[in-house]
């Protein structure tokens, strides 16, 4: 009953609820009625408690920010002329609008479209009796969706609880039923909160109604209760999960950070490894806090599941932001006898570590692996059906003929993409600025180009245009062409020595390799051979920041670790290395 109390009732509701899963129905029906003061004749029909609807999705807190407030009591429901501003998109004779306050007339535009212009909707400060929120329903543009926009409002809102409860009660009396997604929303609210015992008691009246919850529901029970004291419950609704469905990242991580906060850390890691089998690929943020929660501990096999971490970090080309990276080193550091300590360096372009004077990997491939990549690319990506959904068989042999009667090149540019290195500026400035950089020395280089650039227009002028056909080579393909596949063809056919330029990190072809080896070696080669393009920071010049002669990867040798981080958080893959690095060594 404690989603339906009152403030006042709160012990008594409470109680209640738990007597509705374990008392005759028949006598919690008495209960029920009792505590609202419900007639006689209408307590059977306000304790139906049926549902409406079998699943839900929560809206998440995060999405929605609090909107300026009027007057909390009541409700903003768009005046007319607000109301007609944001639907001018909409065709004339679609929809009808009251003039007063009263409801609104019937029209065609659909609650789920309609729902999200109700933007600035303000719930009320206080509990409301059901006779008040009447009444804010009748004044409503459209009632039959007012308790989900409320709902929503409350959310974003972050309103107490018992205005929440003051609805929900309203609604079981009008409609003897409150539907699977109203409980989602107001568990949305009790997590935002904090509110742990009414998490609990959600969870139980949902368990009894619903014989299935579905992933939305689970995050939330999961999360709100991860943080509490309640803890190991959320381990075993993870487990519960599982029984239904793979759970989501959100779920296994919030269970992750409970267990390392109890220092439970056997149980951690293997909620990690699961999710790495499943494929569910972890945060940053859970990466780290194994490395914060760990500072200071003992132990072989905890070690060596942090080392794992940080290969797992190299095998994926994962670059620790700062403050990731300083968790490492203060774990390092904290190492009881082991005596570990970190620099923040920068590699010497020879590839040297000047705090140990460690020589890095080389970013190289023998001859051996760049035979097989070469082959598997060419095999896997570039003929694979991946490669022709945007290319014809035609267009694409076209190509190959072109690139074998004038290989080797030294550098392949993706035209289209360079193009677009300065939005303010000509896109044929911009090709021609990259080709004047790169074109010295003798220098062969090939531009994958696009057939609407040689239409003279206002961002391909045909005199630049022949200009650069002097410097370089052209390829034009068709328009709805994919350059990709193109670019690594004509790199791989020219030999290693051969550097490619486009600001595309290239991950959807690397999981077009089957096996975990080649796309490591994909990987490796891509950091070894792609020209970084930026702009100066004053925005008038062109930066090409060669690759670098070592791997820049987590790399170890057993007593020293050499770890790459960049300075920001990129929730994102980057095809940009970073410049700056963490040494570890052992003394």
């Amino acid at each position: 009953m404690a989603l339906f109390s009152q403030t006042s009732h709160q012990g008594f509701q409470a109680l209640l609820w738990k007597c509705y899963m374990f008392w005759p129905v028949s006598r919690c029906r008495q209960l029920f009625a009792a505590s609202f003061s419900i007639p006689a004749k209408e307590k059977i029909n306000y304790f139906s408690f049926m549902t409406s609807s079998s699943t839900a999705l929560p809206v998440d807190p995060k999405e929605t920010g609090v909107l300026p407030t009027k007057e909390r009591s009541e409700i903003d429901c768009k005046g007319k002329e607000g109301w007609d501003k944001e639907t001018k998109e909409i065709p004339e004779g679609k929809h009808h609008f009251s003039s007063s306050v009263g409801a609104a007339k019937k029209w065609s535009m659909s609650p789920a479209v309609s729902r999200h212009k109700f933007t600035n909707v303000q719930p009320p400060e206080k509990p409301l009796e059901s006779e008040e929120w009447n009444r804010l329903r009748e004044n409503f543009q459209l009632p039959e969706i007012f308790e989900e926009v409320m709902l929503n409002s409350m959310i974003r809102c972050n309103s107490p609880i018992d205005v929440a409860k003051s609805l929900l009660t309203h609604m079981a009396k009008r409609d003897s039923d409150i539907a699977y997604s109203v409980l989602v929303k107001y568990l949305t609210l009790c997590v935002q909160q904090g509110q742990v015992s009414e998490i609990c008691d959600v969870y139980d009246i949902m368990k009894v109604r619903f014989k299935i919850l579905e992933i939305g529901a689970y995050n939330l029970f999961i999360k709100g209760l991860s943080n509490s004291d309640q803890w190991r419950m959320a381990l075993t609704l993870l487990e519960e999960a599982k029984k239904i469905m793979i759970p989501s990242r959100t779920s296994y991580e919030s269970c992750i950070k409970a267990a390392c906060c109890h220092q439970e850390m056997k149980r951690a890691f293997e909620l990690y490894h699961e999710m790495l089998a499943k494929e569910v690929v972890p945060t940053l943020d859970v990466l780290q806090s194994f490395f914060d929660f760990s500072k200071g501990m003992k132990g072989a096999e905890l070690q060596k599941e942090l080392f794992s971490i940080l290969l797992y970090l190299r095998d994926n080309q994962i670059y620790p932001h700062k403050t990731f990276m300083w968790s490492i080193k203060l774990w390092f550091e904290s190492i009881p006898g082991k005596n570990w300590r970190g620099h923040l360096t920068n590699i010497k372009d020879s590839g040297q570590c000047p705090v140990c004077n460690h020589q890095l990997e080389d970013s190289n491939l023998t001859e051996e692996e760049y035979s097989n990549l070469s082959e598997r690319i060419i095999r896997d990506v570039i003929h694979g059906t991946d490669t022709f959904r945007k290319t014809s068989p035609q267009e694409f042999e076209a190509f190959q003929t072109f690139v074998e009667n004038r290989v080797p090149f030294d550098i392949v540019i993706d035209g289209l993409n360079v193009s677009h290195i300065k939005p303010k500026r000509m896109q044929c400035e911009n090709l021609r600025d990259a080709i004047n950089c790169l074109a010295k020395d003798n220098v062969r280089l090939l531009v994958l180009g696009r057939k609407h650039m040689l239409l003279n227009s206002s961002n391909w002028k045909r005199e630049i245009m022949k200009e650069m056909q002097t410097k370089a080579d052209f390829f034009f393909a068709e328009n709805i062409s994919e350059d990709d596949a193109f670019l690594l063809y004509a790199t791989l056919r020219s030999g290693k020595h051969c550097k490619f330029v486009t600001r595309d990190f290239l991950r959807d072809h690397k999981a077009c390799l089957s096996d975990s080896l080649t796309r490591h070696l994909f990987r490796k080669w891509q950091r070894g051979h792609q020209i970084v393009l930026t702009s100066s920071g004053d925005g008038r010049r062109l930066k090409f920041l060669p690759p670098f002669q070592y791997d820049c990867v987590v790399q170890t040798t057993g007593d020293t670790w050499h770890i790459p981080y960049k300075d920001v958080f990129e929730e994102k893959y980057s095809y940009e290395v970073p410049r700056k690095w963490l040494c570890i060594q052992q003394k």
